[in-house]
């Protein structure tokens, strides 16, 4: 009895204990989850930091390459050719991006820098940003109101200092206004690499047409349409049926929106036949893109996208309609106001014999009205009137066109040319000093042109005298709804020399003085001397033709092949030759015949100071001297069209190759493009 109430004694104080080493477990576990949550929660914390962290640092980092320095200048931008002026979509200012200049030394400059021109203050102002295209010329720029105001820009070229090599871009940029930072759009679909084009707004779509691609053989001109949505942000290219009617490829012609679609007038291309040299077109059709927005039912019911419908209509000018002289190298720009554009310059070539260029400058204005069929009209500067019925004097003649002398004109051309100042024509004494046209700018082609309202601005250009090419910059204003006069903004300090740099030289009254019959003596020559050149009795004519014969025929040893390839690296860096090298170099692809011509002034100079002669004997000379060089680089150079055929080129292609030359050389600017 006594053991069983001991035991049931014993039983409450173990259950109470074990109560209370549960509470203290319970209570621990508390602790811990707290513990537990205070951890996360302070690990989140310190994850919030951090992200806040990286956002900064990701925002200074943004903010560190986009950054952008604002700098005012003296002035217009330096002298450059091939640059955009654009007018401000959002406030009156110009906007002038990129472009190209060349040295007297034939070294090629590109820019990338963006200027803003402010006409109330006459004020310059350059924007310089990490993040922006690269330095090019020939580029398109547009401009659209969108969200505080946007320029779009597309494609254009670079080469190297000598011209040795070239890039064509394809890039597409965007240009904000407002922070006036630079940024790249990135598109799976785009146009292809291109120069030379033109591209233009219409509602919130950007056109592109045209243009050029330079490989280095030939020029290949563009045709094709592309759009791209500024609110989609997708490329498309436009296709057309076959039997559609749509512009021959060309590059800068002039392309300007309306409120019914976008007109294009003139441009330029080359012409290549098999065994000619390429032959510059100068083109004045005119032509109009009519655009259709598609209504809801035409999406509905076609199920297609909502880009507008586009088709090409040409327009057609009576024979007898008043029209500028066919050109090159005036790209309108659009006066909004009066739905008009407004052409001034450009270039008429004749070209007319194989190493020569007649060129014609122009510094005329004139007006094209788009509305209806459209028409052209003259924009002559206006005399003012003379104030108490005082007798009008007789009005001086405007300034001609002037002519550039070709470099194969004889002195005595050159010395009437010279007495025919045509720049200023009109003498001192009967000079009228409120005459407009004494204002009126140097004639110029490749001018840059934008109308701000109702006031015309002229950038720049090129000019030409002879042999020599200036690269302009003064800078001009016109008011168009009162066409009294140019104003000088910024005069050229560019002294353009009366009689260019043309040599003459006193052997040229000895010569044939016809380039056509220098060609025929080169011809001559090389038929007379070509046994000893080449083991086979070859003509002029069909030394390409047996060529890939020659080839394989020719067995060349390992030291002529380390040449050939040594020569190949050599020639395409013109920047580690002198240019003497150069001009006294034969090329791959090129005859005795080709060669002599296009170096027959170097030999020359080079018999007349080793021997004192004169005429017929001097250029025969000359000529042994050429063949000697040539006979010299033969074995290499045959090597050299071994290897370039191994590389796909045909005979035509080497032959077009070695007349285009290293820097591009041929009777015409590059700038004709």
């Amino acid at each position: 009895m006594g053991n069983k109430k001991k035991a049931s004694g014993a039983g409450p104080s173990t259950t109470k204990a074990a109560a209370k080493a549960a509470k203290k477990v319970k209570a621990q576990q508390k602790t811990e989850r707290k513990e537990k949550k205070k951890a996360v929660k302070t690990k989140d914390e310190d994850d919030d930091e951090d992200l806040e962290a990286i956002l900064d640092k990701m925002r200074r980092d943004w903010e560190d390459v986009h950054k952008v320095t604002e700098e005012l200048v003296e002035g217009p931008p330096s002298r450059r050719a091939n640059a955009t002026l654009t007018p401000c979509p959002v406030g009156n200012h110009l906007w002038c991006i990129g472009g190209e200049f060349f040295s007297d030394d034939k070294k090629a400059y590109f820019y990338n820098d963006v200027f803003r021109y402010t006409p109330e203050k006459d004020e310059w102002r350059k924007f310089v940003s990490q993040t922006c295209p690269g330095p090019r010329s020939a580029h398109a720029v547009v401009a659209s109101p969108a969200g505080g105001g946007k320029l779009f820009l597309f494609g254009g070229e670079f080469s190297s200092l000598h011209q040795t090599t070239f890039h064509h871009y394809r890039d597409f940029w965007c240009f904000d206004i407002t922070t006036h930072t630079w940024d790249r759009i990135e598109t799976k679909i785009r146009p292809t690499a291109r120069s030379g084009h033109r591209m233009a707004v219409w509602k919130h779509y950007i056109i592109l047409f045209g243009g050029f691609y330079d490989p280095g053989l030939r020029t290949n001109y563009l045709n094709d349409l592309w759009i791209f949505d500024t609110q989609e942000y997708k490329w498309k290219q436009v296709e057309f049926k076959e039997n559609e009617r749509k512009p021959s490829p060309r590059s800068g012609f002039s392309f300007l929106p309306t409120p019914e679609g976008i007109l294009l007038h003139g441009g330029y291309c080359k012409e290549y036949q098999k065994g000619q040299r390429p032959i510059g077109v100068m083109l004045e059709d005119t032509w109009f893109l009519r655009m259709t927005l598609p209504t809801a039912e035409d999406v509905k019911s076609t199920s297609s996208s909502n880009l507008p419908t586009m088709q090409w209509e040409r327009r057609k000018r009576p024979s007898t309609a008043y029209a500028p002289s066919i050109r090159s190298g005036s790209t309108m720009a659009l006066w909004a106001n009066k739905n008009t554009g407004i052409m001034f310059g450009g270039v008429t070539d004749e070209d007319n014999h194989e190493e020569t260029l007649d060129s014609v400058f122009h510094n005329d204005l004139y007006g094209y009205q788009i509305a209806g069929n459209g028409r052209w009209i003259s924009l002559a500067l206006k005399r003012p009137k003379k104030k108490g019925g005082a007798k009008k004097k007789a009005a001086p003649a405007p300034v001609k066109p002037v002519e550039a002398s070709s470099p194969a004109a004889s002195d005595e051309e050159r010395e009437e040319e010279e007495s025919d100042e045509e720049l200023a024509p009109i003498a001192e004494d009967e000079a009228d000093p409120d005459d407009p046209n004494l204002t009126l700018p140097l004639p110029r082609y490749n001018a840059m042109l934008a109308v701000l309202r109702n006031t015309l601005y002229i950038y720049g250009g090129i000019f030409e005298r002879g042999a020599r090419e200036y690269t302009l910059d003064d800078f001009y204003s016109l008011q168009l709804d009162k066409l009294d006069r140019y104003v000088c903004l910024k005069p050229s300090g560019i002294d353009i020399s009366a009689g260019g740099d043309e040599s003459s030289s006193e052997d040229d009254e000895d010569d044939d003085d016809s380039e056509g019959e220098a060609e025929t003596e080169a011809g001559t020559l090389y038929a007379e001397s070509v046994t000893s050149v080449s083991t086979t009795t070859t003509q002029v004519g069909d030394d390409f033709g047996s060529l890939a014969k020659r080839l394989e025929d020719f067995k060349v040893d390992e030291e002529d092949e380390t040449k050939a390839t040594a020569f190949m690296g050599v020639s395409k860096d013109d920047s580690a030759r002198s240019p003497e090298d150069i001009i006294s170099t034969p090329r791959p692809g090129e005859t005795l015949a080709m060669f002599y011509s296009r170096s027959r002034e170097y030999w020359a100079q080079k018999a007349f100071t080793s021997n004192d002669t004169r005429g017929k004997m001097l250029r025969r000379l000359g000529f042994d001297l050429a063949k000697n060089k040539y006979k010299e680089y033969k074995p290499i150079l045959q090597e050299v069209e071994k290897i370039l055929e191994e590389a796909g080129l045909d005979e035509e292609e080497m032959r077009q190759s070695a007349a285009a030359g290293p820097l591009n050389v041929s009777n015409q600017s590059r700038n004709r493009r």
